[in-house]
């Protein structure tokens, strides 16, 4: 089920989740850019733990983590980021995305911890398939809420249990292969979504990330979604531009006003 602070992010939908990676560019322009989509537009924001073998990551967000990397950003660089996007006045839930290996490395209740007093709300963890995820569950205890994703290919008994024990959203991964904008939204994402529907618990949002690379895609998938995430159009508009801040707050605004008008 939603969590108060992201149940509340979902007043507005469809909501607009942007993903962008601590340490990119440099780790002051990627707090800029962060703050500023959060000012302007976001309801959510799934910041970017950097990893070495982004497997599910297109080109776009595979350079820019190692650039991160490069940078010097760490998994505890990037939750005293969070920390530090709380103390800018950010407000809206910060979900933390990234890979299982630095979270194991970091200790799993060290983590949960952490990540709690950072202010994050939420966790995405695309390696960690759901039958192997326990361990991490357990030791979230119940408070960050683990986000599932699940594919159109997926399995209709596996899609069950994923549906079944989502919390907070659940992320709706529209294309198969890796994070990259796409030319058009997915032939077959509305009845991907009617099926979804059906099987989750009452009122969880649906969220659908993947390929969605302009304002006007965004809208076309906000009329049937709860919300849609954009990652390499964002961190692709952002890394490129010469400021960062503006250029995120810009994203931010356009997407926004797309969204506001589906």
């Amino acid at each position: 089920m939603p969590l108060p602070e992201i149940e509340h992010a979902f007043k507005r939908k469809p909501a607009f989740m942007p993903y962008f990676p601590v340490g990119y560019p440099t780790l002051p322009d990627s707090l800029d850019a962060l703050e500023a989509l959060g000012k302007n537009g976001a309801d959510l924001i799934e910041v970017g733990i950097p990893f070495s073998d982004p497997l599910a990551d297109g080109p776009v967000i595979q350079q820019a983590t190692q650039t991160a990397l490069r940078n010097g950003v760490t998994l505890k660089g990037v939750l005293d980021s969070t920390a530090e996007l709380r103390r800018r006045g950010v407000t809206v839930p910060l979900i933390l995305m990234g890979y299982y290996n630095p979270i194991l490395q970091f200790g799993l209740k060290a983590f949960s911890r952490a990540a709690a007093d950072a202010g994050a709300e939420g966790l995405i963890v695309p390696d960690l398939p759901v039958e192997e995820s326990a361990e991490l569950e357990e030791a979230l205890g119940g408070g960050l809420p683990f986000i599932r994703m699940l594919a159109p290919t997926t399995a209709a008994g596996r899609a069950q249990k994923i549906c079944a024990t989502a919390r907070g959203f659940l992320y709706l991964v529209s294309v198969t292969g890796v994070t990259g904008a796409r030319e058009k939204v997915a032939a077959d994402l509305p009845g991907f979504i009617d099926r979804v529907r059906g099987a989750v618990p009452a009122g969880l949002p649906l969220c659908v990330g993947f390929g969605i690379a302009t304002p006007a895609q965004a809208a076309e998938v906000g009329r049937i979604a709860d919300g849609v995430i954009v990652g390499s159009a964002c961190v692709r508009a952002i890394g490129e531009a010469q400021d960062p801040k503006r250029a995120a707050a810009d994203f931010a605004r356009a997407f926004r006003k797309a969204l506001d008008g589906a």
